[in-house]
């Protein structure tokens, strides 16, 4: 079962076992009461999360010495529960679903996603070039912004990804 590393717990805040919470997904309405997270100390359970404040609050560490020893634990949340969870809207897809993706670009393979990199307000895609390219002298990686100008279509059942400009970037990197 695959497992993907949602948050990290920060110190502990006020008397009451309110912890400061570092999102680590774009999902925060995944902590509501009652959700369940696997952590490195064991499964955790949300009494109550205030996503104002960025502090969660688990059953058993109600109060502040309880909860210090949870601090810089990691959550992680599970493919299906994240599913589960975390509604997408039309066109949105999860990281996990399209790493793996082949690149394609006028029926030509570019390469594979090997991960997501968010930088500043962009998703990059972090491409493995296919070696057919690699053997032409292209770079062994390459970025793609994931934005509409480059990204035409999503199909998750061949795995892949039809873009437009993307060899453009590889020649230039």
């Amino acid at each position: 079962m695959s497992k993907f590393f949602i948050a990290q717990i920060g110190r502990t805040v006020g008397l009451m076992g309110d912890l400061k919470l570092h999102l680590h997904t774009d999902f925060p309405e995944q902590f509501k009461t009652g959700s369940r997270f696997e952590s490195d100390r064991g499964e955790l359970e949300v009494v109550s999360y205030n996503k104002d404040r960025d502090t969660i609050r688990f059953r058993g560490y109600e109060s502040m010495e309880s909860a210090k020893k949870l601090t810089n634990a990691k959550l992680y949340a599970s493919e299906e529960q994240t599913k589960e969870i975390c509604a997408l809207k039309d066109g949105e897809y999860f990281w996990f679903e399209i790493i793996g993706c082949k690149i394609i670009e006028n029926g030509e393979v570019l390469g594979t996603i090997k991960d997501i990199e968010r930088l500043a307000v962009n998703d990059f895609l972090q491409i493995d070039t296919s070696d057919e390219l690699i053997k032409n002298g292209m770079p062994k990686s390459f970025l793609i912004p994931y934005i509409p100008r480059y990204i035409l279509n999503v199909n998750l059942e061949t795995k892949e990804i039809e873009v437009c400009d993307a060899k453009s970037i590889l020649e230039n990197s």
